[in-house]
């Protein structure tokens, strides 16, 4: 992460970081260590934190926990608790804080602030499955008819706290075009966009050529469609390596042939090494926005992703990779013999890349942090 100083805050104003959860390094968790390091005596408030999962500057910061992170079981089956959510994030006091900054998918963005305090929250999504995904999630094909009946109103009401609480904050930033249209749609707030922060000068392109294999570095959860994946290389007989761990990896492995190796979680330094290797960088679920495929674009590998969401942000058709109209296997198969008999320019698509850089990250948050200060009592409308 570069050096840079956070903003005056002519106040002295006491800030307060809020994040959903703290179980792995992934790009929300990327975007908070850009926050932290803009503001270094910020307190770090979470609902649940795994010792050990995040990175040490996020460890050094001692987050403060809500009565979650307590619970039974709650290291491996947090997302179970996910009615309970709005309970604990309401649980923190903020009393002390003159300026919080929230980042957040799920709840951090309903946090209780006092009269005086300011909030900003940088949006990565509306909680994805309250909304418009819910059946990608409980649907009955994954859950049963059961499940199914018993979650969806439990889910539809937590879609109407989810909207009655977006007043609570006071300026929104959205991760993408495709979020902040989100944020209006569901919360009818307006969004400024701040991209999330790519380490392009970590991940860079290497000298050597790279091998005739697919990539997936992601969660492994449901919306990301890692199954398509898996078919899609099958039918173009082409390997496919998965960066990643998550609820998903049992039924993933079953549909699995041994043309796919499952690497689990890597440190920083396999994962580029990953980048460097492939052939191709695959992204076959609709994303919010999507660091990793920008991050293999630093290292010069293409990406194919679904013609949806953030991809439509963050990839250059035919430039810097291929935008896939269907989200169907074949389709998905017939762009990966297209990228195998293209010939893609490693630094066009790193040049690309750059304009997601860490540096424009935190110098564009830092302004919109400065903004909201300097308008008191102004909302987004």
């Amino acid at each position: 992460m570069p050096e840079f100083s956070g903003p005056s805050l002519n106040r002295g104003e006491r800030i307060a970081l809020v994040h959903d959860w703290l179980t792995g390094m992934r790009g929300g968790e990327r975007a908070l260590e850009g926050l932290c390091q803009l503001y270094p005596d910020a307190e770090l408030f979470t609902l649940l934190h795994h010792p050990g999962t995040v990175s040490p500057l996020l460890e050094k910061r001692q987050p403060n926990v809500s009565f979650v992170q307590q619970i039974p079981f709650s290291k491996r089956f947090y997302r179970h608790y996910l009615p309970i959510f709005p309970i604990a994030i309401e649980q923190f006091d903020f009393d002390q804080f003159d300026v919080i900054i929230s980042t957040s998918h799920c709840v951090a963005k309903s946090i209780i602030k006092p009269g005086r305090a300011r909030h900003l929250c940088y949006c990565f999504t509306p909680m994805r499955y309250a909304w418009d995904q819910f059946d990608v999630y409980f649907g009955v094909e994954r859950i049963g008819p059961i499940a199914n009946a018993l979650a969806r109103p439990v889910f539809r009401q937590l879609a109407r706290w989810d909207a009655s609480t977006a007043s609570r904050v006071d300026r929104y930033i959205a991760i993408s075009q495709h979020v902040a249209g989100r944020i209006e749609r569901y919360y009818n707030r307006s969004a400024a966009v701040v991209y999330p922060p790519v380490d392009t000068n970590f991940f860079h392109p290497a000298s050597t050529e790279p091998s005739p294999v697919a990539l997936i570095v992601s969660a492994l959860v449901p919306y990301k469609r890692i199954d398509l994946a898996i078919e899609a290389c099958r039918l173009a007989k082409i390997p496919l390596h998965v960066v990643g761990v998550g609820p998903e990896m049992d039924r993933l492995r079953k549909l699995a042939g041994p043309e796919v190796r499952f690497f689990g979680s890597l440190n920083d330094e396999a994962v580029r090494q990953q980048y460097r290797q492939a052939e191709v960088f695959l992204l076959p679920g609709e994303e919010e926005f999507g660091i990793a495929p920008l991050e293999a674009q630093a290292c010069g590998c293409p990406v194919i992703a679904l013609n949806r969401g953030g991809a439509q942000e963050t990839v250059v058709n035919e430039v810097t990779g291929v935008l896939v109209d269907e989200s169907t296997p074949e389709a998905f198969a017939s762009a990966l013999r297209r990228v195998q008999i293209s010939n893609f320019d490693k630094s066009t698509i790193r040049t690309h890349a750059l304009r997601f850089s860490e540096t424009h990250f935190l110098s564009n948050i830092r302004q919109s942090v400065s903004d909201m200060l300097a308008s008191p009592g102004a909302k987004a409308q």
